[in-house]
């Protein structure tokens, strides 16, 4: 079974492409051949292009026949459409990556199920990726186009710090310096380990049964945001000093940071993972964030050349902080 994942090297797909090719699966990833913080199966092959780039493309691809075909990295209907023309008739499945935060915004019920309106008036990304749904199912009604939706929620690796600034929000921590928690910390929120992702995606690859569909992959334990805070200083060996903050307040300083919150982390998010365990049931997942906590803080302390602190960022938080302080002294 020939499968195309474009992309492939990131943190969601690298850990699916580790697992497609030790289930099998003659894996070829079409991509850049830029990123280096990954390693690539040593079995699959690289098809060098910028999806980016249509002609590039074609001539990359030219003489291959693929029985699935993997977007990892479109994020628009222009994506959508030069896709559509690079594929249309020529395979037995196309996977399209979107998001949970296409659901609905907030949710007006928990747990969320695929059956979940898609509605997001809060974020760009979120209602770029509900377009790109609405294409494909499109194409599936019209021209029975073998599409198969997956919507990741927030997933993460040892390289991927889970919170906003990365390494920033860890060396505040250890400085100890005040953390901005959105909101009073409460909200649930769902982090989920790429490995374990990876089987429930796998189990989607070349399934008829998957035509047509759409699924969310997701771990079963939730986390309030003031415990994903205490994992990653408890794994760092330090207190962290939370302060609490609206979002909204947030987003008048930082749009980009008040958008992720406002259109995804500020609410809570349960999700039902019953649709995907009836098709994969190798999927099962197991590993709780203490131990993925772990994981990153082990990863970053590997190497210093990691550790690296955004000092804009930095500055703009302690900026917040104090504005809230002022705002709403204590």
């Amino acid at each position: 079974m020939k499968i195309l994942f474009i992309g492939g090297t990131g943190v969601i797909s690298s850990a699916c492409s580790e697992l497609a090719v030790a289930s099998g699966f003659d894996l070829y990833l079409l991509n850049r051949g830029q990123s280096a913080l990954r390693p690539t199966p040593p079995t699959a092959q690289i098809l060098c292009a910028d999806i980016r780039d249509k002609k590039a493309a074609e001539k990359a691809l030219e003489g291959h026949i693929f029985d699935v075909v993997v977007n990892w990295v479109a994020y628009t209907p222009e994506h959508i459409e030069t896709d559509l023309e690079l594929f249309r008739g020529k395979i037995g499945q196309y996977v399209f990556i979107s998001s949970a935060s296409a659901y609905q915004t907030p949710p007006s019920s928990l747990p969320v199920t695929e059956s979940t309106l898609l509605d997001n008036p809060f974020w760009d990304y979120s209602r770029a990726k509900i377009a790109c749904e609405e294409r494909l199912l499109q194409a599936y009604r019209d021209e029975k186009f073998p599409v198969t939706i997956v919507r990741p929620s927030h997933t993460y690796d040892p390289t991927k710090l889970p919170v906003h600034g990365g390494y920033t929000a860890i060396a505040r921590m250890m400085q100890g310096k005040p953390v901005i928690v959105h909101g009073d910390g409460t909200s649930l929120w769902t982090l989920t380990h790429h490995i374990d992702f990876a089987p429930g995606f796998v189990g989607l690859l070349a399934n008829h049964q998957a035509i047509g569909q759409a699924y969310h992959i997701t771990t079963n334990e939730v986390l309030t945001w003031n415990q994903i805070f205490a994992l990653l200083a408890q794994a760092a060996g330090v207190e962290a000093k939370l302060i609490h903050i609206p979002s909204e307040f947030i987003a008048a300083f930082d749009a980009e940071w008040g958008a992720g919150l406002l259109g995804d982390k500020a609410h809570s998010m349960i999700f039902d993972n019953s649709k995907i365990k009836r098709l994969a049931p190798n999927f099962a997942p197991g590993i709780p964030f203490s131990r993925g906590a772990k994981e990153i803080i082990n990863w970053y302390n590997a190497d210093p050349a990691r550790q690296v602190v955004d000092e804009s960022l930095d500055r703009r938080m302690d900026e917040i902080i104090a504005a809230y302080k002022s705002a709403w002294p204590r």
